[in-house]
């Protein structure tokens, strides 16, 4: 990391100049446009100059939004106080391995050249990654006008690309990882969504007292429990039906094919009253589509495709549980989705098919109930938990709203995020944030069981406790 040697940012009280580089952001709704949006609006509401450079938004099919173009010349506007900066990347509708690393290229030149010759100097600069190339535009950007960088890792790369199967190990993977590390060394600070984050990062580079946690969290006011939606029953036609919902990425990590396997399941014990909707888009969407149509699940399953971010609060009222999934491998026992904060402010259980500390968080609130990832027989049997015993669900939702608005509002992260921004700003010792579990008494916690397999909430809390 280079030796800034003086402070940027000379009083306390100072506005603090923040260039953010992120390849998402707002229309999109995905969680790193989400939680970016999110923290830069308030920056901006607190008196900050929040610049964010990102591109035409196209996620999540490669086709950009109506009212958007993808120029060669950067374009600004301004998103709830923010000056947004967009610039060229090469997009392509349904992209492909060769596509999204021209896409991630483009993206990293084009911000670049908006960075020097289209943006004032910053007091901080943020780089937010995934995509990769996003973080090593940070570090160059930090270079070129000599100012510090915090590096946010929402995602381990290249290691996760390996973990899905998109890459094999080949000199590719071996220069990414060099990269990886030359990244880390070269942030004056590093913030990670989650702890196991933290400990992998110290791992490779180690930079404990340079790593701090601060996970995402939920907007309040936007996610408020609300009745169910009966437009969207009528379009799906899920009248009387209790509803089990995915919402997210429907991708190579995320599993999905125990869907499948539980709906069978339901159709073989004559539960038609039960029913998955999957909420989303991404690269395993078609081929679930033609396994659910194969096997004729269509009463089982619906998928709705991508839905705009606004319509993620009622699509949530709508349902009696939401799934959270990811495939049973060791990489994704760190991985906190943010989807869980958002499904607990709606006052929804959680059928939580993750492990690690986002297993923790849903057994410590009571929010829900805990499966084996990929066990579709233990989801089953959770699905027809919560659909039997709808006061059980009703009292696990109000409980996870409870502690979610407790421990993981977005007003209360954006505001430690930025404390932690002026610090690295002015050259003042950084206070490492390091916790992604809240410190609970005992009266928070909760003893209901949190499966058919077993697996009790009042012994996960204890676990981390």
């Amino acid at each position: 990391m280079p030796d800034w040697g003086r402070t940027f940012l000379d009083h306390a009280n100072q506005t603090v100049k923040i260039v953010f580089f992120s390849h998402y952001f707002t229309p999109e709704g995905n969680a790193p446009a989400s939680r970016t949006h999110d923290h830069c609006a308030r920056w901006a509401a607190a008196g900050h100059e929040v610049t964010v450079i990102t591109c035409a938004p196209n996620v999540p099919n490669g086709e950009v939004y109506e009212g958007y173009s993808n120029g060669l010349w950067p374009v600004r506007e301004t998103i709830d106080g923010i000056e947004v900066v967009r610039v060229w990347t090469r997009i392509r509708p349904k992209p492909g391995k060769k596509d999204l690393i021209l896409n991630f290229l483009s993206y990293m030149f084009s911000a670049l050249f908006a960075f020097v010759f289209f943006v004032r100097r910053p007091n901080v600069i943020v780089a937010t990654s995934p995509q990769f190339f996003c973080g090593v535009a940070g570090v160059l950007a930090s270079w070129l006008k000599w100012r510090p960088l915090v590096l946010e890792i929402r995602d381990i790369w290249p290691e996760s690309i390996l973990t899905v199967g998109a890459m094999g190990r080949s000199p590719i993977i071996r220069a990414l990882e060099v990269i990886e590390r030359w990244m880390y060394r070269n942030a004056s600070h590093i913030v990670a969504v989650g702890s196991g984050y933290r400990t992998n990062i110290m791992k490779k580079v180690g930079l404990g007292d340079r790593i701090s946690v601060i996970t995402n969290g939920v907007d309040p006011e936007q996610f408020t429990p609300e009745e169910r939606c009966l437009d969207i029953v009528e379009t799906y036609g899920l009248q009387g039906k209790f509803i089990c919902s995915y919402v997210g990425t429907v991708g190579l990590a995320h599993g999905l094919d125990i869907v499948v396997r539980t709906a069978e399941r339901l159709r073989d014990a004559g539960r038609d009253d039960v029913v998955f909707m999957v909420v989303g888009g991404g690269a395993k969407l078609s081929s679930l589509r033609e396994t659910v149509s194969e096997l004729r699940l269509d009463d089982f399953i619906v998928m709705t495709g991508h839905l705009d971010k606004p319509q993620m609060p009622k699509v949530l009222a709508t349902s009696d549980a939401c799934l959270v999934h990811l495939s049973n491998v060791a990489l994704f026992a760190t991985v906190i989705p943010s989807k869980i904060f958002e499904t607990m402010a709606m006052e929804r259980p959680i059928i939580m098919g993750v492990k690690g500390p986002a297993r923790d968080i849903v057994m410590m609130a009571g929010g829900g109930v805990a499966v084996e990832p990929e066990d579709d027989a233990e989801l089953f049997n959770a699905v027809l938990r919560l659909a039997e015993d709808p006061e059980l669900a009703r009292a696990m939702g109000s409980d996870a709203r409870r502690f979610a608005l407790k421990h993981f509002d977005r007003n209360d992260l954006a505001a430690t995020y930025l404390t932690l921004l002026r610090e690295v700003a002015s050259g003042q010792p950084v206070t490492t944030v390091v916790a992604d579990l809240p410190a609970i008494g005992p009266e928070e916690r909760r003893s209901k069981s949190s499966s058919s397999a077993g697996v009790a909430a009042k012994t996960q809390a204890e676990q981390v406790g």
